[in-house]
């Protein structure tokens, strides 16, 4: 009984702790990178942020897809210019620690867009270190 109460104990603690500094500068540097690639057109490198998986996830309006791949051809269809994908900006509301090798982050985005309408909303990213890099398993952006 006290071992199993040791067990509960050490995982509740290690799910309070925050990550360290070296993680939360790459996930942010990350994000800033995504803004960046975004701001230039470049989806292909905006991508690079994600998990080339087919397991990774995205979540949307129209539901959920799946897959690193099919992720881009989605984002190429949704957002076919420059014009179209306007100024990306995101504001962090949150950045947590799951376990050892996975972060929850909470925010919000918003589009600035001339020739159409501008978009915002919020997102939730489960981040996971594979290979000692930081990248985006699950999108749900709404």
């Amino acid at each position: 009984m006290l071992y199993l109460l040791i067990c509960f104990f050490s995982i509740i603690t290690m799910a309070s702790e925050s990550l360290n500094k070296s993680d939360q500068a790459q996930i942010m540097k990350t994000m800033e990178q995504q803004e960046n690639c975004w701001n230039k057109g470049d989806i292909d490198c905006f991508m690079e942020g994600y998990w080339e998986s087919e397991q990774m996830r995205f979540i949307g309006k129209n539901g959920v897809t799946y897959g690193w791949q099919a992720t881009l051809d989605r984002y190429k269809k949704s957002y076919p210019n420059k014009a179209a994908m306007g100024i990306l900006g995101f504001d962090i509301i949150s950045l947590e620690k799951l376990s050892k090798k996975k972060a929850l982050m909470i925010g919000k985005w918003h589009l600035e867009r001339n020739e159409q309408e501008n978009l915002e909303g919020h997102f939730s990213l489960i981040w996971e270190k594979i290979n000692k890099e930081w990248v985006i398993i699950v999108d749900h952006s709404s």
